[in-house]
């Protein structure tokens, strides 16, 4: 299985084209030994699978869809992609082979081009590049099927977990889920998972999104000595932290949890109609900072 590695003076990234242009591991590699700031994936000459790997890109939706939805008059099914799960999850770029395009030390560009999908037919484009000690990310995707269609991007980064670590990530309410693990009611942050100010994960589980982001989230590992920024253009997330992991997920996602079908309709929500042509393009940033150093406020 290829691998590409981009590296320079602070950081050092591997990307696994086969398995959805997912990044295996994102080290900070200027002092020292290497540090995982993301939760790396060790190759053993097993094929890891999706969720194995450090970060993947999710697309043309985002989390849990309720097996379909309508548009335009029209009713879309969608069929579960996960084992166990009754309900599709994270759209399927995660799990289709992309092509490298370009690639550079600090720079690689993959495609993927979806022209039998059901519904959604699309060329998607994500691009890693290091500058610094940041990585950004850039994911396009251009709706090249016959009719529109509600399109949404994100990214779903594992992070390793510690007792000392904490997440500053403020947001203005937060979607309570049902029995069915989809959003049922929009409320205000309770107190322990209010983020406003650096705050370590809560005991209890988390799996739910927040809105009202202001797309600046700062992640402290004392314990580690690194610190991990992360910028993007888009206004929600979700976090995950199952009770006892080892590790949490910070998924910034520019869209809903069911966004499709939540009372307001896709584009309320979040999603974005793309007419055949359009293109919907979001970035990410990943900076990572020895924790001595300060940062500027977002």
């Amino acid at each position: 299985m290829r691998t590409v590695t981009l590296e320079n003076a602070l950081l050092r990234a591997e990307i696994v084209p086969e398995i959805g242009a997912a990044l295996a591991r994102l080290d900070a590699i200027g002092a020292g030994a290497p540090v995982p700031v993301l939760r790396p994936f060790e190759f053993s000459g097993q094929l890891p699978r999706p969720n194995q790997l450090a970060c993947i890109a999710l697309l043309p939706w985002s989390n849990r869809l309720a097996g379909g939805f309508d548009c335009d008059g029209r009713s879309y099914r969608i069929a579960p992609n996960r084992a166990g799960d009754p309900y599709p999850i994270h759209g399927e770029g995660w799990l289709l082979p992309w092509q490298v395009d370009r690639q550079s030390a600090t720079h690689v560009s993959l495609l993927l081009e979806q022209s039998g999908g059901a519904p959604f037919c699309y060329l998607a484009r994500i691009d890693y590049a290091l500058c610094g000690a940041s990585l950004a990310v850039t994911l396009a995707v251009t709706n090249t099927g016959a009719c529109a269609l509600p399109f949404g991007l994100g990214l779903h980064p594992w992070m390793p977990r510690s007792a000392a670590a904490t997440l500053r990530a403020p947001a203005g309410a937060v979607w309570l889920n049902g029995a069915d693990r989809l959003p049922a009611q929009a409320v205000a942050v309770p107190a322990a998972w209010r983020f406003a100010q650096a705050s370590g994960l809560p005991a209890t589980p988390v799996d739910n999104v927040f809105a009202g982001w202001d797309g600046c989230a700062d992640i402290d590992w004392p314990d580690r000595g690194i610190t991990l920024r992360i910028e993007a253009d888009v206004a929600r997330y979700i976090l995950y932290a199952p009770e006892g992991g080892d590790f949490f997920c910070f998924e910034p996602v520019d869209h809903l949890i069911n966004a499709h079908n939540l009372p307001g309709g896709p584009v309320a929500n979040g999603l974005t109609m793309l007419a055949p042509g359009q293109q919907l393009r979001r970035q990410f940033t990943f900076s990572v900072a020895q924790r001595e150093r300060e940062r500027a406020p977002c």
